[in-house]
């Protein structure tokens, strides 16, 4: 089923909107989740939370890209759920990714002004258009799915070392655009 079919389910309020969702989007879901939680349990829970979520945030929303959407839900979930697990634990693999981006990102409590949300999409999506396909994809796979830099290695055979240095190169890239584009995290 297509995701406009879905969506009008959800404003139509019938629990086959959750099923179809499911089909479609549960295990982009839980990849996910299971990559910031490492967790199975909690990373269904998160999935389950999701369609929760969605549920009751459909309507008024109408997503674009139920995909997206979903997703986003997910991660924050499971972000959020990392959070209270991991209150003055060691730091693990989520934790050193969180640590390489340190330097863009504002505190939790620091909240953006809609049209300040709005100017850094914008930067974010106009850097990630401005790679290649190569580095677009190892970067929205360490930084938005939490992905090991062993699996990012693993998947499109090659090095864990060149994998670091990708990243390494893309982050200063990221922070020059960020500064060009007038946006100082």
């Amino acid at each position: 089923m297509d995701d406009v079919k879905i969506v009008e389910l959800f404003w139509d309020r019938s629990e086959d909107a959750i099923r179809y969702a499911d089909e479609k989007y549960g295990k982009y879901c839980y990849y996910i989740a299971y990559n910031i939680l490492y967790s199975n349990l909690d990373a269904e829970e998160c999935v389950n939370d999701t369609y929760l979520h969605a549920w009751s945030s459909i309507p008024p929303k109408r997503p674009e890209h139920l995909s997206t959407y979903l997703g986003k839900i997910t991660r924050n979930l499971a972000l959020n759920k990392y959070d209270k697990k991991n209150a003055m634990k060691r730091k693990n693999e989520n934790q050193l990714i969180f640590d390489e981006v340190e330097e863009f990102m504002t505190s939790p409590s620091d909240k953006c002004a809609p049209v300040d949300e709005i100017l850094l999409r914008d930067a974010i999506n106009s850097f990630l258009e401005g790679l290649s396909p190569e580095t677009r994809i190892i970067f929205v796979r360490r930084y938005w799915y939490c992905s090991s830099i062993k699996d990012i290695a693993a998947d499109y055979s090659i090095s864990e070392g060149t994998v670091k240095s990708s990243l390494s190169r893309t982050r200063k890239h990221f922070r020059e655009h960020l500064l060009k584009e007038g946006i100082d995290l």
